[in-house]
């Protein structure tokens, strides 16, 4: 719209969804969690979160969460749904038809962990029904999606190439890890990152 030589003005009825004061729900709240929370909080989000182990009080209330022992409360409550967990066979498929109906007609879902963390056909039936507001995926499966794929003709979807943490300076970081992990092996001493491995 902004580039077409046609538009002569914008339409009235384009407006986007409000997340000052909105409740964002993330289910996984380790590190990448965490970090999410932080910066949410700064848009005065209400953050709920659930988790395999529930985080330190000090930790919940430096970001202003809730824990939802419930991943059904989570799903009922939150405008946005923010997955950020690993892919485990438990994972695999975490959000399907039932989970996306729990959620709200007005509720946004991301994922930006693993495609293969929600049921696709699920989601993509959700969308086409209306039964959620949108989706916004940084990660399908597979990466990338057929070019005919359901997901990439629907107005209320924004797929983007798994680039959520692609920048130079994440990029030298990983470089900066990968070598030092290397010269770890060679020299025989502990492996620094091994966690990340």
């Amino acid at each position: 719209i902004a580039t077409s030589p046609d538009t002569k003005c914008f339409p009235l009825n384009m407006v986007g969804v409000e997340v000052s004061g909105a409740t964002l729900g993330i289910i996984g709240m380790g590190r990448i969690g965490y970090k999410v929370a932080q910066r949410a909080k700064g848009f005065d989000m209400k953050i709920l979160y659930h988790n395999r182990r529930r985080r330190k009080m000090e930790e919940e209330a430096a970001v202003g969460a809730f824990y939802c022992n419930k991943v059904e409360d989570l799903l009922q409550q939150s405008d946005f749904v923010m997955l950020v967990v690993n892919l485990t066979p438990e994972t695999q498929k975490l959000i399907g038809k039932r989970e996306l109906q729990l959620m709200k007609p007005t509720a946004t879902l991301i994922n930006i962990c693993r495609g293969q963390v929600v049921d696709q056909d699920a989601l993509v039936e959700a969308l086409q029904q209306r039964e959620i507001r949108a989706a916004a995926l940084d990660v399908t499966y597979p990466e990338p999606l057929p070019r005919d794929h359901p997901l990439l003709r629907l107005p209320n979807v924004i797929v983007t190439p798994h680039i959520g943490s692609s920048t130079f300076a994440s990029c030298l970081k990983v470089a900066e890890q990968m070598v030092a992990n290397a010269l770890a092996a060679l020299g025989g001493l502990p492996i620094p990152n091994k966690l990340l491995i």
